[in-house]
């Protein structure tokens, strides 16, 4: 026995060494925009869009652990893989729709901000500049290890959405009975709704942000197996979040008729019927999504473009060491949160444009990575296997038509 406990212990510590990159990839991946998506799905559809969580964790799952095998294995960023085996101009095109998309998705996370504050009567004329001062000190005098942990405790602050679906006192039945049971409609709001909750679940800027996060922590190929499990982790957990967010508001909301258009409506909506501290805790954790969001987004803009012009990264070098890394973060968090000041500023606009550019985006990503993760003189022995090929090109697949879908839907 204290041979197996040993075992153990020494299984979780090497977890905990490895864990990080998969985690919080996949936690800010909640950001405002999620967070919105699941509150109007909960609120408008109650529990019957629950089904699609499951597959929708999976999607994730097998997307991650793609992109955690190819920092491992290679030892080098996506856009860094991109540049050697499509070219200059296909990266170019990637970086360019990139920076425009992340462009638009920070400008989202500071607007989460404002409106988050704003329910504690804080300005925006406050709380931005105020977060955009955070996140840049916080990259830029930090090192990796630190920020690291910084984000893991970012992440572990989402259990608020679990302790606001408690204090909603949900008929947990029904909700297991909707979870398992699918319930598909045809009409079009649904349909809609459906498709915008598996487009927040995997962005463009995720899986370049996963794999340059691994490349910078160094992980060895002996550990891939603990990298692998991190990135599942991460899927899960996001997951549960999600599922969380729309039993909150599918126990509150969609009984009284209640219809929301953004987090902070559902937040300020919950009170008369979860009561002050659900609509606190709602609140806070949009604050902390929407700031967790708004430093991640912009690193992972530095991480691509660096990489894709052969530029020094990484968080633990000093602003003389990698000036274009560091100079690309100010300019995402300035050129971010300017627009959130401005008296009318076309918030849904930029959350519009963000969600349709991420479409564009998100297919073109997804066939790369699959095509180098099937190229034995890049991945080696570690190239897809024949069944992990099906789950991930149906993955792909069902994705890429979604998004499409999405994208239409956006533009009709």
């Amino acid at each position: 026995m204290p041979m197996r406990w040993r075992r153990m212990r020494r299984r979780l510590l090497l977890f905990l060494t490895v864990m990080g990159p998969g985690i919080i990839t996949a936690s800010v991946d909640q950001d405002a925009g999620g967070i919105t998506t699941y509150s109007v799905a909960g609120a408008q559809y109650g529990y019957s869009l629950l089904w699609s969580l499951p597959f929708i964790v999976l999607a994730l799952a097998v997307i991650q652990e793609m992109g955690t095998r190819m920092g491992v294995v290679t030892g080098r960023g996506l856009a860094d893989l991109i540049r050697e085996r499509f070219g200059l101009r296909v990266t170019l095109l990637c970086m360019a729709v990139l920076v425009v998309a992340n462009l638009a998705n920070t400008a989202s996370e500071f607007a989460g901000v404002a409106a988050s504050l704003e329910i504690f009567r804080i300005s925006r004329l406050w709380s931005v500049p105020l977060t955009a001062l955070l996140v840049f000190g916080l990259v830029v005098q930090g090192t990796y290890r630190a920020i690291e942990r910084i984000f893991l405790v970012a992440s572990a602050l989402y259990v608020v959405y679990v302790v606001s679906a408690l204090l909603a006192q949900p008929p947990w039945g029904e909700i297991l009975r909707q979870t398992v049971r699918p319930s598909f409609s045809l009409q079009g709001g649904y349909l809609i709704t459906l498709i915008t909750i598996v487009g927040t679940t995997i962005a463009p800027w995720m899986q370049f942000y996963l794999q340059s996060s691994i490349v910078d922590k160094g992980i060895r190929l002996r550990d891939l197996r603990w990298a692998r499990l991190d990135a599942y982790v991460g899927s899960l957990v996001a997951g549960l979040i999600a599922f969380f967010i729309i039993v909150a508001c599918g126990a509150t909301l969609f009984p009284n008729g209640v219809r929301v258009e953004t987090a902070k409506d559902a937040a300020l909506a919950l009170e008369p019927f979860a009561g002050h501290y659900a609509t606190i805790l709602f609140a806070f954790g949009l604050l902390n999504a929407s700031v967790f969001s708004a430093a991640i987004v912009p690193l992972s803009t530095a991480y691509a473009v660096c990489e894709a012009l052969g530029w020094e990264t990484g968080v633990d070098r000093r602003p003389r060491e990698a000036p274009g890394f560091f100079i690309i973060y100010t300019l995402m968090i300035v050129l971010g949160a300017a627009p959130i000041l401005l008296p009318r500023a076309p918030l849904v606009a930029i959350m519009f444009w963000s969600q349709t550019l991420n479409g564009l985006l998100l297919p073109l990503v997804l066939l790369v990575m699959l095509k180098l993760i099937n190229d034995p003189e890049i991945m080696g022995r570690h190239v897809n296997s024949v069944p992990f090929n099906l789950v991930a090109w149906g993955t792909a697949a069902v994705m890429i038509a979604l998004s499409l879908l999405l994208l239409l839907a956006s533009v009709a």
